[in-house]
């Protein structure tokens, strides 16, 4: 490849990335929103964390499984409770740490 089309293709890459996240702000920066609206776009980011993250722990060898030998989904389980009520990122992260090395000492 030559030099200039691996400079276009960065430049293209920067621009389809930064315009969709600067439009909205650029629109929105003066005018406030409905606060339904603001309800809602607050649940984007935990729809999309699940949506990316319930496929890992649940999808093994193409096909879901929920069954006992399932680790990280039966560890997800109490992390997600301590998420959920300790709102701590640490406390979180340390339950499912330390779920997952209990049940693999068990095991």
């Amino acid at each position: 490849m030559d030099q200039r089309l691996i400079f276009l293709t960065i430049v293209g890459m920067a621009a389809v990335t930064y315009v969709p996240r600067v439009l909205p702000v650029w629109f929105l920066s003066s005018r406030s929103l409905p606060e339904p609206v603001v309800a809602w776009l607050r649940f984007v980011p935990v729809a999309v964390l699940a949506a990316m993250l319930l496929p890992s722990l649940v999808v093994q060898d193409n096909r879901v499984v929920l069954g006992l030998d399932n680790l990280f989904f039966w560890a997800a389980i109490p992390t997600f409770l301590v998420a959920w009520k300790g709102r701590s990122l640490v406390g979180s992260v340390l339950v499912g740490m330390i779920v997952v090395a209990v049940a693999r000492a068990v095991m």
